[in-house]
């Protein structure tokens, strides 16, 4: 079912919220980022006609690791210069917003990892190459969606275009980067076009990231369609959204499934799960 259909929160609501310590008592004032780090990911997997390329910007607090998506040279050493060692509070406020969001994830995560929430269900991820993993994490992600489609895919991941192939749910795939899927298919850039029609959307945590998140929320608030998200940066932000924005959540903690070939677990969050 659609989320409760209220407001939608803004990372800026969630921001002062952690400024006034609702989240824990540790206040984000007595908190400090102690490692801030940038990865530049390229990959194109075995069988795959097309590759791409992520850069991820990565804040550390205490055990916790936040992580926002960014656009190639968007932000560069300097900004990691610049931000390790920053109380939490000063980078909330950053112009940047890939380091707010990479702040208040790490935030979050380290006052309650996804492993210790009680509604989270941990689904394990089978150790492998990185294109046995995307496979195993996009039908976990797909489990999360009603039956029946359109689904407006928001963020292309060809993993998750051939499992919802494999369950014969169609889709309009759509990516700020246009261009082609795997199978040849149009991927449109305007979100607004990709939604209309559409049963559902499934969208990527780097929604957050872009600034796109509050639009495509209030879209599919208007038009009582469910939103799921599968994310590895800004996870634990969106978790906050659950109930208010977002309805179903696969929420994947670093280190990510394509940095290691080692077993590891994502954690979903409400959806129909039909794994």
């Amino acid at each position: 079912m659609p989320a409760t259909r209220t407001t939608v929160p803004t990372l800026d609501s969630l921001v002062r919220r952690a400024l006034a310590g609702d989240f824990a008592r540790e206040r984000a004032s007595d908190t400090h980022a102690s490692v801030a780090f940038l990865t530049v990911q390229g990959a194109k997997h075995a069988g795959r006609q097309a590759g791409y390329l992520n850069t991820v910007f990565s804040i550390r607090v205490g055990a916790a690791v936040g992580s926002c998506a960014v656009e190639p040279g968007q932000l560069d050493e300097r900004a990691v210069r610049d931000t390790a060692g920053r109380g939490v509070a000063e980078l909330l406020g950053h112009p940047d917003r890939a380091v707010r969001v990479a702040t208040l994830d790490a935030y979050l995560l380290n006052v309650l990892p996804h492993a210790r929430h009680p509604s989270a269900r941990a689904v394990r991820l089978p150790a492998g190459d990185s294109l046995r993993k995307s496979e195993a994490r996009a039908r976990a992600v797909v489990s999360l969606l009603p039956d029946g489609g359109p689904v407006a895919v928001i963020g292309v991941v060809n993993s998750v275009l051939a499992a919802l192939r494999e369950r014969g749910i169609s889709y309009r795939a759509c990516d700020l980067k246009g261009g082609r899927t795997e199978w040849g298919e149009p991927v449109l850039r305007d979100h607004t076009r990709a939604i209309a029609g559409c049963r559902a959307v499934l969208a990527s945590g780097m929604v957050l990231g872009n600034g796109t998140f509050e639009e495509i929320a209030a879209c599919c608030r208007s038009r009582e369609l469910p939103l799921v998200v599968f994310a590895q940066t800004g996870s634990a932000v969106l978790r906050e959204l659950l109930g208010s924005g977002v309805d179903a959540l696969s929420a994947e903690p670093y280190p990510f499934f394509w940095l290691t070939g080692d077993a590891g677990e994502i954690y979903t969050y409400g959806g129909d799960d039909h794994e």
